[in-house]
């Protein structure tokens, strides 16, 4: 090991110090840190990159292997046996390589099926692992449907069981689908973005309620599973409160639940209501939504947005309410526990159980007329 040696004189006596090189090559000069982090960032970068490009590659490859395939059984007439000697040929040249099975042959061969161009594998499916395109392939049916979860997933870094409980609380359908004025109260880009986030219904099955919850158990509840709450209401969500606490001219007003949306930089107001949409709802949410733009929103931010949660609602009455109001409103629906709702009552089934209960007491009735004559 080197040495550096200094020589240092105090009076008539010298001292002889002395210090290790390398400790100086091991001192970490000015700015390393951030060059040491900017590094690992390119590093990790390009792990990612490399991943994704071994990805893609592999899933070409299944898409060329089951491209050929089709056209062999349709072009030269093979029948589905052709499957199982091919797996086992492919096994025995390549006894490394795992995915040569005859079943995921198959799924080769659907995978071509789903996407009969070849461009679209380097679109958003090619950036998904094998798995997360056999659950699209699985429980899909359309193109149009399997490439917008596929999107979807790449854009929110969904793992394989999200996307499957997404497909099937039906997402696609419920995207979207609220009663809104956000055309008319929230600029261009802004409205696109919160239509887009909005669903109808909003799924609350993984709710453990009973059959006669209140407004406040549902609150409650929420807020003690939030994460699957958080999972529902999508990406760039984040929590604030619930029964946040705002007061107005001296009175204490409190609001149901309170979020911070980070895509749309602004707060969102969600009013929950356990019965059908009323029209007095959106003027006690347009008095929320000012009082929070007010006494929350910071200059910076994007005009509040009020969402009104119903059991169920009408359209006309919705956006009756919605029409003349200023401030952004959404009015769209939740949907309960499958228990519960097995547990209440249709209209139908209430009918036909009076009915029998009334028949019941007219022959019950028949029957001591007919004792009290004999």
């Amino acid at each position: 090991m080197y040495r550096d040696y200094v020589t240092i004189r105090s009076g008539t006596t010298t001292f002889q110090s002395t210090s290790l090189v390398s400790d100086r090559l091991l001192s970490a000069p000015q700015d390393y840190d951030d060059w040491l982090r900017h590094l690992k960032e390119r590093i990790r970068t390009a792990q990612v990159r490399a991943a994704l490009a071994v990805n893609q590659e592999l899933l070409l490859l299944y898409w060329q292997i089951g491209r050929s395939i089709l056209e062999q059984q349709q072009q030269e007439g093979w029948g589905t046996k052709v499957i199982e000697r091919l797996a086992k040929d492919l096994r025995k040249e390549f006894p490394n390589i795992k995915g040569f099975s005859r079943s995921n042959l198959g799924y080769m061969k659907a995978f071509a099926e789903a996407y009969p161009d070849e461009a679209i594998v380097q679109r958003s499916v090619g950036k998904l692992p094998w798995r997360h395109n056999l659950a699209l392939i699985d429980k899909l049916k359309t193109q149009e449907q399997r490439l917008w979860y596929a999107e979807k997933t790449v854009e929110n870094g969904w793992s394989r069981d999200i996307l499957v409980y997404q497909i099937e609380s039906n997402l696609f359908q419920r995207q979207g689908g609220a009663i809104t004025n956000f055309d008319r109260t929230l600029p261009q880009a802004q409205s696109d973005l919160a239509n887009q986030l909005v669903k109808d219904p909003y799924s609350f099955e993984f709710l453990p309620l009973q059959e006669n919850a209140q407004e406040r158990e549902l609150e409650q509840s929420l807020v003690t599973h939030i994460r699957d709450f958080l999972m529902e209401l999508g990406v760039g969500f984040s929590f604030v409160g619930s029964q946040y606490y705002l007061e107005v001219d001296g009175e204490a007003y409190y609001l149901d639940l309170l979020f911070y949306h980070l895509k749309l930089r602004c707060f969102i107001v969600i009013d929950l209501k356990m019965g059908e949409f009323q029209p007095e709802y959106s003027g006690k949410m347009n008095f929320y939504v000012s009082a929070v733009d007010d006494l929350l929103r910071h200059s910076t931010d994007n005009p509040t947005i009020g969402l009104i949660l119903c059991k169920s609602k009408s359209k006309t009455k919705a956006e009756y309410a919605l029409r003349n109001l200023n401030t952004p409103i959404a009015v769209t629906t939740h949907r309960l526990p499958k228990a519960l709702k097995e547990n209440l009552p249709t209209v139908e089934q209430l009918e036909i159980e009076m009915n029998a209960a009334i028949t019941e007491l007219a022959e019950q009735a028949e029957q001591k007329s007919d004792t009290s004559d004999k």
